[in-house]
């Protein structure tokens, strides 16, 4: 059965085919098909190879074929839905936000919002009805830390959904919501040029440890002035170039035949290139750093040379 779009079907449409609760249960008990919020349901194969964050907008597409029109997929629910970058958000409950008036709080697995909506205020995406890519990525930056926050906002400038300007101006209207000055903070942080949830969260490191902003894709170029390459992040004044490494990024890398080791050796050989040029140190920084980020931060205050 597939009477939606995502795959999703409700009991009662079930019923109306003919169904009984009876063979459901069944159908539970076999492995067959799963629950994916009280009264939906969807097939097994489809749920078991969805992530955290496909199962998310499974659960939120339930929301809405029981809602109707009366809500629109807000916060990180909606963040989710325009496939903004997302650090350890908060998945367990869906966000919506009332278009007809209501009470807002929390029910079960939904938290229900409350404000002023304008209809451009809502986006459509197929079936689904959410906030457009910067104010959700707002609401969902004023749910979260500075640092989860940025990371959401950055990607909005980073994906081409808004510019720097835009997204002030769009938290210009949300000053008097909850949890405002933390927000404002996050605002104040976001920039072009970070291209992965690591370079957010470096960057992040780099403000809560009190070191010099970096410049973002530092272009280095030889003596005929030709780009060689772009690094992530670069201090020109302190001589020091800084590389964020993820394992996302060397897949990213992959070129057809070659292998895992093929990239590291190329990116080796630009590191090597980007030294002799420049005669700069590098950083190379990856996960396990940023859960350090007083122990990274003083790696780093050493490579600028400078006293904490």
């Amino acid at each position: 059965m597939n009477l939606h779009e995502s795959g999703i079907w409700l009991r009662r449409q079930a019923l109306d085919f003919g169904y009984r609760d009876r063979d459901l249960h069944a159908a539970r008990r076999a492995g067959v098909i799963v629950r994916v919020r009280h009264g939906a349901y969807i097939s097994a194969e489809a749920w078991n190879a969805a992530d955290e964050v496909a199962r998310h907008l499974m659960k939120a597409d339930a929301v809405l074929m029981t809602h109707g029109d009366s809500v629109a997929l807000s916060h990180t629910t909606a963040a989710a839905a325009h496939g903004l970058r997302l650090w350890q958000p908060a998945l367990d409950r869906v966000h919506v936000t009332q278009l007809r008036g209501g009470v807002g709080g929390i029910r079960d697995d939904i938290v229900y919002h409350v404000g002023r909506v304008r209809a451009e205020d809502v986006a459509s995406q197929g079936d689904r009805k959410m906030m457009p890519p910067t104010r959700a990525a707002l609401e969902t930056a004023s749910l979260h830390s500075v640092e989860q926050g940025l990371v959401v906002l950055d990607s909005v400038v980073d994906l081409g959904f808004a510019t720097l300007d835009q997204v002030h101006q769009e938290h210009s209207k949300m000053k008097k919501w909850p949890n405002s000055a933390r927000l404002q903070v996050t605002v104040r942080l976001v920039r072009a040029g970070s291209q992965s949830v690591g370079e957010s969260r470096s960057r992040h490191l780099c403000w809560k440890e009190h070191l010099p902003e970096p410049q973002l894709q530092f272009e280095i170029r030889d003596a005929s002035g030709q780009l060689v390459a772009t690094v992530d992040f670069a201090w020109p004044e302190h001589g020091l170039l800084g590389e964020f490494d993820g394992r996302i990024k060397y897949g990213r890398l992959l070129k057809p035949g070659q292998e895992p080791g093929d990239v590291v050796f190329a990116e080796k050989e630009r590191e090597d290139l980007v030294r002799e040029i420049t005669n700069w140190v590098m950083i190379r920084l990856v996960w396990r750093d940023l859960d350090l980020p007083r122990v990274t931060g003083q790696r780093i205050r050493r490579k600028l040379r400078l006293t904490a």
